[in-house]
């Protein structure tokens, strides 16, 4: 799956996850295929979220949304060529050559239940960088750890502007600022932004006829007698990655459809948060 794209749909997971917002249709409700007396005619709002996590403010969800986005491009820091590695020079180019040495190469470690699990224990050592206020928690381990994966987001996410993306410190850094000073006492949010991007990234590839492999650094093979199933053939690659390639291959049309939906919640999210966050 492409950077944008995994970008994309970490935020779409977040606004899914945390937010509970009503979109209003305006001029679009009562429209149908059929005319406004049809039945398929749309409502005067949707839902947008399913709020699963209790007491998240439209700040959370924003924040929240930014981390996972630059979260979901993580597990690609095994890629020298990937978008991230020029994202925020010279820290990200360091950052993918040497997790890409440790991860033995690309759709390796860092797409694995391993891989998952050292990015969510990193997030988690960042998070108890808190520094206790006289107004609140100052989360500073968010806050750098948010610099890097909002540099990431910024980078590959195509809706951003071009002049933004080209300076990815300029949008990064007072990303940070805010997570550090919006966050508080809700810290576990950030692990939890980064536990779900970075999930996200391993099923978004785990759709594409790549696959990976999960149980890495073992290779889970299927038994010889099985292999000559075709179904059983499309559902493994070599090294023994897994995959359910409903996408095909990296970039197809398949997949853009998917992205253009994914990124419309999205962007919609994201601008009901922000709407939230000014008006309050």
């Amino acid at each position: 799956m492409m950077g944008a794209h995994h970008a994309a749909c970490g935020a779409a997971a977040w606004v899914l996850l945390a937010a509970d917002y009503t979109v209003p249709l305006g001029p679009l409700a009562g429209v149908g295929p059929f005319g406004s007396d049809s039945v398929l005619v749309l409502p005067e709002a949707i839902p947008l979220g399913f709020g699963l996590l209790d007491g998240i403010t439209d700040l959370g969800v924003l924040t929240g949304a930014i981390v996972a986005a630059g979260a979901a491009l993580l597990p690609d820091a095994d890629h020298r060529n990937a978008s991230i590695a020029h994202s925020l020079p010279p820290v990200s180019e360091w950052i993918c050559r040497e997790v890409g040495a440790v991860a033995g190469g690309h759709r390796n470690g860092t797409h694995s239940l391993l891989g998952l699990a050292a990015f969510t224990l990193l997030a988690w050592l960042l998070s108890l960088l808190a520094v206790p206020t006289t107004t609140g928690t100052l989360q500073l381990g968010a806050g750098l750890g948010t610099v890097l994966l909002a540099s990431f987001a910024v980078k590959a996410l195509t809706f951003v502007p071009d002049r933004a993306r080209r300076v990815p410190w300029l949008v990064a850094v007072p990303l940070g600022v805010l997570v550090s000073v919006g966050m508080g006492d809700q810290g576990g949010l950030f692990v939890a932004a980064v536990a779900l991007g970075a999930a996200v990234h391993v099923a978004g590839d785990m759709l594409t006829d790549g696959g990976c492999n999960l149980l890495w650094p073992a290779a889970l093979k299927p038994p010889q007698a099985l292999t000559r199933i075709p179904v059983v053939k499309e559902l493994w690659s070599s090294g023994g990655r897994m995959k359910v390639p409903v996408l095909g291959p990296t970039g197809s049309r398949r997949e853009w459809a998917l992205a253009a939906v994914v990124s419309l919640v999205a962007v919609v999210g994201l601008l009901m948060a922000l709407i939230g966050v000014v008006s309050s």
